[in-house]
Order: C-alpha cells, then structure tokens, then sequence
C-alpha cells in the first residue's frame, strides 16, 4: 500500500532535504527510521525539496510498504528513532497512484525577520534579522511586481535545475507582528533560491535601500547580477504543498501556530 507522512523538521543541522553520500540530510535520517521500524528498506518521495538550513513545518512525503501497520503506529515508531529536531506528525493512507510532488497544485512558504539593533539569541537560526526599520508598504508595493506568471531567472539559482525558469506566483502577503515581519509566499512552484534572492530585494527596498519599482526592473531584467544578495535560510519555512481535497490530507501542524501569526492562517 501507498502511505503519505507528514514531516516537521528543523533544518539547522542538515544539509537540506535530498539524499546526499554524507548521510547528513533529512531525507537519508527519515528513511533511516522507516527502515528500522519497517524492518524493510523504505524510499520516499518528498513534495519539495528545501536547502541547508531550511526548516519544514509540513513537508509531505509518499512510500510504498507491504508492511500492514495503523497509521499512528508508523507515526510513533518512526518517530522512535529520528532525532529530536526532525518528527513525523501524520501518516494517512492513500491512492496507489498519488504521488506527493507531481499530484501538488501549489507550495508554501513563509520567511521570519526580526527587526531589531541587536542581533538574534534565543531564536538564532529560526529567523532571519534585519537592524535597520523595514516599511511595510514599501515591500508590499514591490510584492506586487511578483504576482503573476513570469521568468524569475534574475532570482534563480546558478545550481537550478529547473526545466523552466517561468513560474505562477500566487500570492504574496508581508505583515509585522511586533519585533518580526512575516512573509508568505504561494506558488506553484519555485525556483532554487527563488524566495532567499526575493527577499533579499524585498528588505534592500524596505530598508530603503532600493525604491519598490526597482524589483520590476529586477525581474524584467531576467539577470541575477541586477538583484540583491541571497537572504539568509534561517528564517525560511516550508509550510507544505496544496492538494486537492480528496486526497484527505491535513494542510496544518502544531508548528503553525508556533510562528508569528501562525495562528489566524
């Protein structure tokens, strides 16, 4: 049978999602663990993958087992031996043709800055940092630039493997929520650094560094040269792919309501 998981992760430790020789990425941890409580090598399909230092709040993954197990028992005994900054939240059992990146309409994003003279400590590698004051209208005006179907070449990645550099960006919302700015991003799908070298224009425009029609120019340009540095992954979450609604699977985890403004989206 075909099962979907749900996995939350904090990616500060591992050198991103993807397999890699050196073992150290969240992917080769949680097969590890499906292997051990399967007792059975086990493979898994990932809805996105994310870089190093990147975190997961619900990063959906499929496999394929003959191993006849209730749902939760997968979750509490995977669970079981996976460090403690990685975790499987759901397990739901699914369509023997669902695929979790193929069958995904949309992914989600969300970015965490905190605006503040001195740098980050007790949330240091959950949130990016700005010193200087961030003008919310300004970035809202140069978000607006983005919304649409375009070429992000100039916010692509020189490692993107991306057949084309042509995306539908959905939606973009900016809100403050005291000390930190949160930054959602929708799309269908994205590019190899894509939100990292957005939200680098988007600070250099809030902190007035840049004027907001300046990020147009950016993405007309199609030139990663005419952009701002790559952003910090620190602040940078997968809030998870869309389906559709038949499939069953849940949209949310506790970890949700863990970051800013969590709890009203």
């Amino acid at each position: 049978m075909r099962l979907a998981l749900g996995i939350t992760y904090r990616g500060t430790a591992y050198h991103g999602w993807q397999s890699q020789p050196d073992g150290c990425t969240v992917q080769d941890h949680l097969e590890k663990a499906l292997t051990q409580f399967a007792v059975a090598p086990i493979h898994t399909v990932c809805a996105g993958r994310t870089d190093t230092g990147v975190h997961g709040l619900n990063q959906v993954v499929h496999f394929d087992t003959d191993r006849g197990r209730d749902p939760f028992s997968w979750v509490r005994g995977t669970n079981r031996y996976l460090p403690g900054d990685i975790a499987v939240q759901w397990c739901v059992p699914v369509a023997d043709d669902f695929h979790a990146r193929n069958l995904a309409r949309g992914r989600r994003y969300a970015y965490i800055v905190v605006e503040s003279p001195v740098k980050p400590s007790i949330d240091r590698g959950s949130v990016g940092w700005t010193f200087r004051p961030l003008d919310g209208e300004a970035m809202r005006r140069a978000a607006a630039h983005l919304i649409g179907e375009h070429d992000f070449s100039a916010f692509r990645s020189a490692d993107c493997q991306a057949l084309s550099p042509v995306k539908l960006m959905r939606e973009i919302t900016i809100e403050r929520h005291g000390a930190y700015w949160r930054f959602d991003f929708e799309a269908v799908a994205f590019l190899h650094h894509m939100i990292r070298n957005l939200m680098g224009c988007l600070i250099a425009v809030g902190t007035g560094t840049r004027p907001s029609d300046w990020v147009a120019e950016v993405l007309a340009s199609r030139s990663r040269e005419r952009a701002a540095p790559t952003f910090a992954p620190d602040g940078l979450y997968f809030l998870g792919p869309r389906y559709d609604a038949h499939h069953g699977l849940p949209t949310r985890t506790a970890g949700f309501d863990w970051l800013p403004g969590g709890s009203s989206r």
